[in-house]
């Protein structure tokens, strides 16, 4: 049963509960996908039918930072933890390392795959890179049909959101892939190209802001926060 968030529904897992799950979805029959919203997310839902659709479609939705968990408290049901996207998809690939499993990278700009895969593949011993692309296309097939051709059986799609939620809900299915990730800027931290906030700022729930120090020009998307909780507090008012 998922803990509706907005409309948003996450799954009440564990970090180990969701790459459990996300492992056995890679060896089930047909094409899956994982998504990982946080509050601006959240917020592109509420606003764009068609991502709440894609969003809620997903076979794992997965809360992706303090602040939905701390939504979902105050609307009185509480989410076992949170689980990040990128650490989420650094256990993922653990498993997958120690199964010989084959991943693909899509997005971010030329370049940014490739030296994600050269350190991942290094990282990760085991792990097979079945091929990379950029994330700047304008059309949808040749790209799904280079994943098919590839044999991937597991694709991290990082196009930043609602984008990659549409997509993996309009595409899965014809990558040929079991699981495909939705990941957001993974690609630029695997690369070295951007970095995670310190573990000090992590743990007290604050990575956003330290991302904000870094990158100034995320004010208008950082405004979604404050008004996420505004939303929630709305709610929590209409559920009593």
């Amino acid at each position: 049963m998922r803990v509706d968030v907005l409309g948003v529904g996450f799954d009440n897992v564990t970090m180990v509960e969701a790459v459990d799950a996300a492992a056995e979805l890679l060896r089930a029959d047909g094409a899956h996908y994982v998504v990982t919203p946080n509050p601006e997310i959240v917020e592109v839902c509420r606003e764009q039918p068609q991502a709440m659709a894609a969003v809620n479609g997903a076979d794992l939705v997965l809360p992706d930072g303090v602040g939905v968990v701390k939504g979902a408290a105050m609307l009185g049901t509480p989410l076992k933890e949170k689980t990040p996207g990128i650490e989420f998809a650094g256990h993922l690939m653990e498993r997958m390392a120690s199964e010989g499993k084959s991943l693909y990278l899509l997005g971010a700009k030329p370049g940014v795959a490739e030296e994600a895969g050269r350190r991942l593949t290094a990282r990760y011993p085991g792990l097979k890179l079945a091929g990379t692309h950029d994330g700047y296309f304008q059309d949808d097939g040749p790209v799904v049909e280079d994943i098919r051709r590839s044999g991937a059986d597991c694709v991290f799609v990082c196009l930043g959101a609602p984008k990659q939620e549409l997509w993996m809900a309009k595409n899965g299915a014809a990558t040929g892939a079991r699981l495909l990730c939705g990941l957001g800027g993974s690609l630029d931290v695997f690369a070295g190209r951007v970095e995670r906030a310190p573990e000090f700022w992590s743990k007290h729930g604050l990575e956003w802001f330290y991302r904000l120090c870094k990158e100034p020009r995320r004010i208008g998307r950082m405004m979604k926060l404050p008004l996420f909780l505004v939303h929630v507090k709305q709610e929590k008012g209409r559920r009593k």
